[in-house]
């Protein structure tokens, strides 16, 4: 049987194939000129991707000019135990107001969804103080306990929370049949049922922290400590005008985020369409 295809398909194909195209070539660009002189780059087409010849070289210049090595060190360190502990507490509290019954929960939860829609740069001046008070400047604490418990911990109790509610309350009280407790409930029976939310709230943390600057910015200054983002800042101001070398820093930064985004994105889509993110 023959499929018939609708004008307003082909149009609506055709549309959405020139914005795929105009969302990729900002990135097919930056990686192509990574693999150009800086001559190449200005003097040449814009529109030509490939570059005659390609080059190496820009990359190690970039981890010769700066410790690019240690910055994706630091970066995958906060990009993994930030996002690990953030989503553990989040998923504790969200258990409690998911199932628990207690004075003022609803009246708390409110509280934490005005914090959550609250800009960061609100807090930030107080955090700095809190921390320079502390003796955390310079140091890795100052980049992963207030990124622990900023914003991104109270977005996972919101995501945790509504996920908790889709799952069956029979697993749970089959589980308290059988002798479990509370703890046991929420380690056996409700994490192992929410991975997808997981799967999504690391994702998001992920990214979160590994394209991070203002605050790492602020309270880092060695080059030892410094996160991927301020390095590439590093990187632009030693370099002025050598986008070749910049553009392949950038790569570096870039590739982590997409390899990450392509192995859990199925997780990430479930994950989504599961906790009421999907518009349910």
């Amino acid at each position: 049987m023959k499929v018939k295809i609708r004008p307003d398909q082909v149009v609506l194909y055709v549309v959405l194939i020139l914005l795929a195209a105009i969302m990729v070539y900002p990135f097919l660009w930056s990686v192509t000129a990574s693999l150009k002189t800086n001559r190449q780059i200005f003097s040449g087409n814009p529109l030509e991707l490939i570059p005659r010849p390609a080059t190496f070289d820009n990359y190690r210049r970039a981890f010769e000019l700066m410790p690019f090595g240690r910055f994706l060190l630091n970066s995958a360190m906060l990009a993994i135990l930030v996002p690990a502990a953030s989503i553990l507490l989040g998923s504790m509290a969200a258990y409690a107001f998911a199932r628990m019954d207690f004075r003022g929960r609803d009246f708390i939860f409110l509280l934490l969804l005005g914090v959550m829609m609250m800009p960061g740069h609100v807090t930030l001046i107080p955090r700095f103080a809190l921390v320079r008070k502390l003796g955390w400047i310079n140091k890795y604490t100052a980049l992963i306990i207030p990124a622990i418990f900023g914003g991104q911990l109270v977005f996972n109790i919101f995501l945790m929370r509504q996920h908790f509610l889709s799952i069956p309350k029979e697993l749970e009280e089959a589980a308290f049949i059988d002798g479990c407790s509370r703890w046991g409930v929420w380690w056996k029976v409700v994490m192992p049922n929410s991975r997808p939310a997981i799967a999504t709230l690391a994702i998001i943390g992920f990214k979160s922290e590994w394209n991070s600057f203002l605050w790492p910015n602020i309270v880092i200054n060695d080059y030892m400590k410094m996160p991927i983002q301020v390095g590439l800042a590093c990187l632009q101001s030693n370099m002025r005008t050598g986008w070749d070398v910049l553009m392949a820093g950038t790569t570096v930064a870039i590739i982590p985020l997409i390899v990450i985004f392509l192995c859990f994105q199925r997780f990430f889509i479930s994950g989504v369409m599961t906790s009421g993110m999907g518009g349910r």
